[in-house]
């Protein structure tokens, strides 16, 4: 996924978890069946927060995000080291959930935004569940574009000008967004420092592209407000579904998120947004978009069902990050839920 580095040191540390070295003993008490989600990006988050704070001086070098080469030779044995120098500070920062508040995801998203935007001719009420730090809440204001299609302010900070591969067709100037809200188990605040290095040790160190976008996006966020409620995505949906306001498309949505339920939470969750549907009108619709693997397309995808009606269509094909964007608006995929 674009991340030498990361694509090294992962393999590295696969096979000396395995053999029991460092990396096993900073996994041990995370391994449990249930609690090892994202174990492996946790853990480069972990270590990257340290070379984030200067606690890393031996790897630093390496990482470009703090001026680093980048170069592979050596940097596995400098990563090694890093981790026995505190064991248990490195365990504990593994401890922390995983925070990948990817604001490329937006330009998946909002192929999904616009469908829902054509058919409905309303504007937009956002609700983001897994949110993080509700950076993707503030998508009406980042420039959008590529493979013939543009939306956006020309002028943002937040420049995903290059995602879109094939355009959706006839796309908006503006996407026009009266009200965002998200929620998360553990939000993370954007306006304060701890907050914003959690956010910068999720990202992967090699991608500057990324790190770009981020520091755009904690520019954004001092201006846009999106509260971000700490609350289980399943009770959320269903008290923010529970009244569709007449005038607006309530959009619920999500990027990768999925992977991360487990299998009650998913249905309460799935059950919550099936109730919602049946009280979804022409003037009070729902639509429900969603950034995830789609096993049809082997990749990842933007997959909008809309109410009253209940049609799915698969509207695009992408990458984890929302890059490569492909219109395909699939009807051969279309299935009602």
């Amino acid at each position: 996924m674009g991340s030498p580095l990361y694509s090294h040191l992962l393999a590295r540390a696969a096979a000396d978890c395995e053999a029991g070295g460092p990396t096993w003993e900073a996994l041990r008490d995370h391994s449990a069946p249930g609690r090892a989600d994202a174990l492996a990006l946790r853990l480069m988050a972990a270590v990257h927060r340290m070379v984030l704070e200067g606690h890393a001086e031996l790897l630093a070098p390496f990482y470009p995000s703090v001026g680093g080469t980048g170069s592979l030779d050596g940097v596995w044995a400098a990563f090694r080291a890093t981790l026995t120098q505190d064991p248990p500070a490195v365990s504990a920062l593994v401890a922390r959930p995983c925070q990948t508040n990817e604001v490329g995801r937006s330009a998946a998203l909002a192929v999904g935004f616009i469908e829902a935007t054509r058919v409905t001719g309303l504007p937009l009420r956002l609700r983001e569940v897994g949110a993080s730090a509700g950076l993707n809440l503030r998508c009406d204001h980042f420039r959008i574009g590529g493979g013939g299609g543009h939306l956006g302010d020309d002028d943002s900070p937040v420049d995903l000008s290059s995602h879109w591969r094939i355009a959706p067709p006839d796309a908006p100037s503006h996407l026009q967004v009266v009200d965002r809200r998200g929620c998360d188990l553990h939000p993370v605040d954007p306006s304060t420092a701890d907050g914003r290095l959690t956010l910068t040790a999720s990202l992967w160190a090699d991608q500057d592209d990324r790190h770009a976008r981020l520091r755009g996006t904690l520019a954004l966020a001092d201006r846009v407000p999106a509260i971000v409620d700490r609350a289980s995505l399943d009770r959320w949906t269903r008290q923010q579904l529970a009244d569709l306001p007449r005038g607006v498309v309530t959009v619920l949505y999500h990027s990768v998120v999925l992977e991360y339920l487990d299998g009650v939470t998913r249905r309460r969750f799935v059950a919550a947004v099936t109730r919602a549907a049946a009280r979804a009108s022409s003037d009070r619709p729902l639509a429900w978009v969603r950034l995830e693997p789609v096993s049809h397309l082997r990749h990842h995808g933007v997959l909008l069902t809309l109410w009253p009606g209940g049609r799915t269509r698969t509207l695009a094909r992408c990458g984890a990050h929302g890059t490569g964007v492909v219109w395909l608006d699939d009807d051969k995929a279309s299935r009602r839920r």
